[in-house]
């Protein structure tokens, strides 16, 4: 992932060409595909017989699969605001199974997942310990289009207001590495694409904290932490919808 990121990171310095997807906010470059077609070339070197899903397009079967988000924060990306990253994930039928994500504004890369402790730069971060939701911070995420769905709202408002202070950053798989690392409490957002969910869930479960994804009235909240504030998110959802 440090050679996609670093890849996107020099094409941006050179000038890129973008354009819109679903809103202003939802927007492609030129480097989000690049950096996608130089992983799954060597995803198709090393893992052949693996699965894997880009963000950009790339699609291929198999009984494990990779999920790739080449720029994860491409608004961020695109405005000068270095708050974003390269990330990939691996699930199997049990769920998250390995993650990487490499932070280029700190040249951090992480890496981890259910059968290996998360490490910073290789370094092992510390295990995650119990802390209560009011005493921890939240990252998370409102898009304006759905502040019109009221269930959707209450139980956000429910959980975020249990939390000690919340933040809005722009990069899931960025504000989950920071939970692995013990910067951010605990990671909240609703309906996220996996490419944006599992590199990060894999580097939260090999921290030894939690990843979850419950479903409540009719949105799928995923949320990552350490094992105590998890729950108590789950259950502020729950009693907000």
């Amino acid at each position: 992932m440090r050679e996609a990121g670093t890849l996107a990171a020099g094409m941006l310095a050179e000038g890129l060409d973008t354009h819109y997807k679903t809103s202003v906010s939802d927007v492609v470059s030129a480097a989000d595909h690049a950096a996608e077609a130089l992983v799954v070339e060597r995803l198709t070197a090393l893992r052949p017989d693996d699965g894997l899903v880009g963000e950009e397009g790339a699609a291929r079967p198999g009984d494990r699969t990779w999920f790739i988000d080449p720029v994860d924060g491409t608004y961020n990306f695109l405005s000068g605001l270095p708050y974003w990253c390269s990330a990939i994930g691996l699930i199997d039928h049990d769920g998250p199974l390995l993650g990487a994500v490499y932070y280029p504004a700190r040249d951090e890369l992480w890496v981890g997942g259910r059968d290996r402790p998360t490490t910073l730069n290789g370094v092992p971060v510390a295990t995650l310990t119990d802390e209560p939701l009011e005493r921890v911070s939240v990252a998370t995420y409102l898009h304006p289009r759905n502040l019109r769905d009221e269930p959707r709202v209450a139980s956000w408002r429910s959980a975020v207001g249990a939390a000690a202070t919340v933040r809005m950053l722009g990069s899931a798989s960025v504000d989950l590495a920071g939970v692995a690392t013990g910067r951010i409490g605990v990671f909240l957002q609703a309906n996220l694409h996996p490419w944006d969910w599992f590199p990060g869930a894999a580097l939260v479960i090999g921290a030894g904290g939690a990843a979850e994804v419950v479903e409540i009235d009719g949105n799928r909240w995923q949320v990552a932490g350490n094992a105590r504030s998890v729950a108590e998110t789950v259950a502020a959802l729950r009693q907000g919808g």
